[in-house]
């Protein structure tokens, strides 16, 4: 999840983890093999694809498969990273049978892929041991399907608000804002000459809680319905905020690619960004003061994002009793420590954000209290095009080029023809 995590907070957002292990399996192993099977002696060899955003996140992933293959010698785990067009590589492997044997499925894609029958549903590989309610709820429903679940969630992602200490105290405040109309006015007062007050990225991905803050959805019944009213409403104080404030910008406008990186440069004072940026803004700006609180609430109700990705078997693996093994190592307590202990992403099971410290943490404390309730990235099958089309259209109306209602109401025509 947090390739697309971090290079959708590069490319306009997306979104980071750490480690685990048991005898021969993690806790709640199946008792009963299945086909494809290893025999005794014999060394299974899966391959495991997924994607990478940073070197420190790709030690971090291989020194978790490490643990699990020293804890079961019989099975050898080959990393297979996809750098680029992930799922359209994924695809064509899956199409040709050259599939591989557990794989990274993100939720914004976890419908359209399981519709083609080409994942393995897991619900008869868990037991009770493995404590699948110890699970955040909202995170495994993103990969059930008519109650059939196809994937475990490995980590996930949250956003938080971030600010600039020292810029806030200049400006007279000695702390974040808490709702969004206090938001709006710190931002009028922290914008100069080229510093701004709030920082936007403009993705559907990062602003579908906003959109739907309201009452208005931006998808009903796999059909875009983002030029609601309610809607508009909901997204039109952001685009008042650069169009009539002067208070906001997008990353482009100031010289940078995501907005952990305007945060960085420190030519915005205040951005929602994922805990993603904790340790890229440690590791590229560390004498940036800063500070995270959770997003300032709208309408008096807390709202923030939540993005995840699963582990999925591939139905047609040779070695199904071994894969399975592998996601419950990767998925269950002590797995699931020992990868997100670097904070590059965070746990998807209470008792172990618990156990971890995350909550009483300044900096990660927000993001895990959104966690309880965030909108998931996730929808339906037709969720990628919805979002291509928002994007294009609702960027032009922040730039100020187009009218917001009117942008959103051709971009929803546009993604309807295209569905149908």
């Amino acid at each position: 999840m947090k390739k697309w995590l971090w290079m959708l907070g590069i490319s306009s957002l997306l979104a980071g983890g750490v480690l685990a292990g048991c005898n021969g399996a993690d806790e709640g192993s199946s008792s009963e093999p299945t086909e494809g099977g290893s025999t005794d002696g014999e060394v299974v060899e899966l391959t495991l694809t997924g994607w990478q955003s940073s070197p420190t996140e790709q030690r971090y992933f291989e020194e978790t498969v490490a643990a699990f293959e020293e804890q079961n010698p019989d099975i050898k785990v080959n990393i297979n990273t996809i750098p680029d067009q992930y799922m359209d590589v994924l695809r064509t492997r899956l199409i040709g049978g050259e599939g591989p044997d557990v794989f990274f499925l993100d939720a914004f894609e976890a419908p359209g892929l399981i519709e083609t029958g080409v994942v393995e549903p897991l619900d008869e590989y868990i037991t009770d041991e493995f404590d699948l309610a110890d699970f955040e709820q909202p995170l495994l429903e993103a990969f059930e399907r008519d109650g059939v679940l196809y994937g475990l969630p490995k980590d996930t992602s949250t956003l938080a608000l971030f600010y600039n200490i020292d810029m806030l105290e200049e400006a007279g405040f000695d702390s974040p804002p808490e709702t969004w109309e206090e938001l709006e006015e710190m931002a009028i007062a922290l914008t100069n000459d080229d510093e701004y007050g709030f920082g936007v990225v403009t993705d559907l991905a990062r602003l579908m809680f906003i959109a739907q803050s309201n009452g208005g959805q931006i998808a009903t019944d796999n059909q875009a319905t983002f030029a609601d009213p309610r809607v508009v409403e909901a997204l039109q104080p952001i685009v008042d905020m650069r169009n009539v404030d002067g208070s906001a910008v997008e990353p482009s406008e100031v010289g940078a690619d995501w907005g952990g990186e305007m945060f960085g440069l420190e030519r915005v004072a205040m951005v929602i960004e994922g805990n993603w940026t904790v340790p890229f803004l440690d590791e590229n700006f560390e004498d940036v003061n800063y500070g995270v609180a959770e997003v300032p609430t709208i309408n008096g109700n807390e709202g923030t994002m939540a993005y995840t990705v699963s582990y999925v078997m591939n139905r047609n693996s040779e070695h199904k009793e071994e894969a399975w093994r592998l996601i419950e190592f990767l998925t269950g307590k002590e797995g699931m420590e020992l990868w997100t202990s670097s904070g590059l992403t965070l746990p998807t099971r209470a008792s172990v954000s618990e156990k971890l410290d995350y909550a009483d943490d300044p900096i990660y404390g927000p993001f895990i209290a959104g966690q309880s309730y965030a909108t998931v990235w996730a929808d339906d099958t037709n969720l990628p095009i919805i979002n291509n089309n928002f994007q294009n259209q609702f960027t032009s109306a922040f730039l100020g080029q187009r009218d917001l209602a009117e942008a959103l109401k051709e971009a929803e025509e546009v993604a309807n023809s295209e569905i149908q």
